[in-house]
């Protein structure tokens, strides 16, 4: 159940142990996810402290989190996964581990955030022959089948494996989804090399609901969802989509040269189509007089109780193409060992964006909503400042040099040293005209300058950002290693939902980081404790306050920690905490919300999950378990007038593992209590009541 410092984290790039690492780093193995009856990232991140689901521009249709207060960006075998806003759910098909690199990681990944990067690392073929099957059916008509084999082949030295999902959920509140996804992958030892190639296909179906249970601001719910409907009520168009495929290539050749230098050749390229029918997420209900409106800027003033809804169509296209040229050098200078991590990247990324918005009839009653669409025919969807849309070619160019050492000073004391220089170029070419209204054809789109974005003209951005990182560790006695850093990160505003105004410089974000590793020699006991401060600047937002975008700064500072312990042989135990305080200390525009709470951070974390193994009449293999997840209360928006309230939610499991097989039954939110996963602008997005699952695997 325990990962032991031991360990190399894949992420790390540089194979160094767990232990010798000066930074907050979590490894998830996949049984553990398994066993808790998850089957998807957002189940998996739990157990990592500091991880909440959420984040401004959050439609659930994506996954979207926050480390430490501040945005995570996800990799897929350290290749960037999708973009921030409008990215894609991540299933558990042919993962391994799930790595969390807490703090700003550009250094080593190039544009990320100052939160943090959550790694997903994949199974590798394997040259000793294995396949399996597994099933899980559950509440609300949801089923998942998943499969993989691998082993050799006829080819001397190649092997393969392949791994298979066929997922698909009803959903409480009709909130259906569906994954089906195939994933090939080859392995080849030849000569003084070892070349993976792997394929990804994926077909991803989800239902959106940007309103959840709506918030609102009288004086029984004083700005927390609704408590006067029931957690079934639906006020989003039912047949919102955010569908999307995505296809993606891989190959990475290590090349060993000799003791001292190995080259990493990486390769990765992806296309997805994305197709969304959504709301627009809109602002808080508020009581005028006995009417009820939806205050949402740029809409006509509603006569009945939730007015101004709308309805965006969009569709992107995206190509992104990445080359990462890694020389991996070991030499000593005297006595001072290193791991030297060389490296030059290139990425190109090309999005073709369309998205058009129209009104919506008002629900006449929120306390018993109907929902008055049931197609878009006869909707006038728009391109205009009241009805936001656009037409977009966007364009970007990423060129990275970079180094990371890693050096033995001593047997005790660790320094990892980090430097990347960006160029970066990235353009906007409008090819629709944005107008006010239907009626005044004056400009209703500008860049940052005031200049109307009009179509033909290209808006560039060029920044050449330099990002680093410092830290050292010291092993005071065996398995106990105080460590400190400090890190400096550049993540691109550039995305589909940030070019609203044209392209724009990066934000950066700043750490200081100091935490003791604690380890007993058998492994049984890991304790990661840390303290963190993080400046975040220029940062993207949607002010849901304000319906406006701007760009706002940020800090956040607390204390999170992991733990590991076999209490027993039998009786295994994880437990994460974090008590963090995030504030917003710039908002343009908007100068009274400083001090604020930014969108989607709660104060406290908690999550805790325990396994006991024993035997039945003398047959062994059983497991029950149980854990409990606890978010305090978490703010919607940058005003802090919406939030959902704080919650704690229980899980149990009971099992049979066996050599080549095992069942499980388990139960989700036993206490069957209502609470919110996210808070979404308009509304909290309604977490599942009591639900029950029973899966089963074969494996050989």
């Amino acid at each position: 159940m325990s990962v032991p410092l031991q360990q190399a984290a894949a992420s790390d790039k540089t194979g160094t142990p767990l232990a010798d690492l000066p930074q907050s780093v979590v490894v998830v193995p996949h049984t553990i996810v398994s066993e808790q009856g998850g089957t998807s990232l957002a189940d998996a991140v739990q157990d990592v402290s500091g991880i909440n689901i959420g984040g401004s521009s959050s439609y659930g249709f994506f996954d979207r989190f926050t480390i430490r207060g501040m945005d995570a960006r996800i990799y897929s075998d350290q290749f960037p996964d999708g973009d921030q806003f409008n990215g894609f759910p991540h299933s558990m098909n042919g993962v391994q581990s799930i790595e969390v690199l807490k703090g700003p990681g550009s250094a080593l990944f190039g544009s990320t955030t100052p939160g943090g990067s959550i790694d997903i690392i994949h199974f590798l073929p394997s040259s000793v022959p294995g396949y399996g099957i597994s099933g899980q059916i559950g509440s609300f008509g949801s089923w998942m089948t998943s499969i993989y084999a691998t082993g050799p082949t006829t080819v001397p030295g190649l092997t393969y494996r392949i791994d298979g999902l066929f997922q698909h959920s009803d959903g409480f509140r009709d909130i259906s989804s569906a994954n089906y996804e195939l994933r090939p992958e080859w392995t080849w030892k030849h000569d003084n090399h070892v070349t993976t190639v792997a394929l990804d296909a994926r077909d991803i179906d989800r239902t959106t609901d940007s309103y959840g249970i709506l918030y609102f601001n009288g004086k029984s719910d004083a700005g927390t969802p609704l408590t006067s409907v029931p957690n079934t009520a639906f006020y989003a168009t039912p047949f919102g989509y955010g569908d999307q495929t995505m296809e993606r290539g891989t190959v990475v050749d290590s090349w060993w040269i000799a003791d001292y230098l190995t080259v990493n050749n990486r390769l990765a390229f992806t296309h997805r189509d994305v197709s969304i029918l959504r709301n627009s997420g809109g602002g808080t209900i508020t009581d005028v007089g006995g009417v009820f409106e939806e205050g949402v800027a740029n809409c006509p003033s509603p006569t009945v109780t939730s007015g101004c809804r709308q309805l965006r169509e969009q569709t992107d296209h995206d190509d992104d193409f990445i080359y990462q040229f890694e020389p991996v050098w070991k030499f000593h200078t005297g006595s001072v060992g290193h791991t030297l991590l060389t490296g030059t990247q290139v990425e190109w990324q090309s999005i073709d964006d369309d998205r058009l918005t129209a009104n919506l009839p008002n629900i006449t009653n929120i306390f018993a909503p109907v929902i008055p669409e049931t197609s878009t025919n006869g909707l006038a969807f728009e391109r205009t400042a009241a009805l936001p849309g656009m037409e977009d070619e966007l364009r970007a160019l990423y060129l990275s040099a970079y180094a990371t050492d890693q050096i033995d000073v001593t047997d005790q004391w660790k320094v990892r040293l980090g430097i990347r220089q960006e160029h970066w170029y990235e353009e906007l070419t409008p090819l629709a005209y944005v107008a006010q209204s239907a009626t005044n054809p004056a400009p209703g789109r500008f860049e940052q300058n005031g200049t109307p974005l009009e179509p033909g003209v290209v808006d560039t951005e060029v920044d050449t950002p330099t990002s680093w990182s410092v830290g050292t560790l010291y092993k005071l006695l065996p398995g106990v290693a105080p460590f400190a850093g400090v890190s400096k990160s550049y993540l691109t505003n550039f995305n589909s939902e940030t070019t609203q105004n044209g392209v724009f410089a990066p934000e950066s974000g700043l750490e200081y980081e100091a935490g003791i590793k604690f380890s007993t020699p058998d492994g049984r006991l890991v304790f990661t404790p840390a303290a963190f401060a993080i400046y975040r600047t220029n940062v993207f937002t949607e002010n849901t306050t304000t319906d406006t975008i701007s760009f706002n700064a940020q800090n956040s500072r607390g204390v999170d920690a992991d733990l590991q312990f076999a209490i027993t042989p039998q009786w295994k135990l994880l437990a994460n905490a974090t008590a963090q305080n995030a504030v917003l200390t710039a908002v343009p525009g908007t100068p009274s919300q400083i001090g604020n709470w930014p969108v989607g951070v709660p104060r406290y974390i908690f999550n805790t999950w325990t396994t006991y193994d024993f035997a039945i009449n003398g047959i062994h293999g059983f497991r029950i378990g149980g854990g409990l997840s606890y978010n305090s209360k978490t703010y919607a928006n940058s005003g802090d007038t919406s939030w959902i309230p704080d919650s704690t939610v229980i899980d149990a499991m009971f099992g049979y593992y066996a050599t080549n097989w095992d069942a499980q039954i388990g139960i989700k939110n036993i206490a069957n209590v209502e609470y919110f996963t996210f808070a979404e602008s308009a509304g909290g997005y309604v977490g599942d009541p009591r639900t029950y699952y029973v899966k089963a695997s074969l494996h050989y």
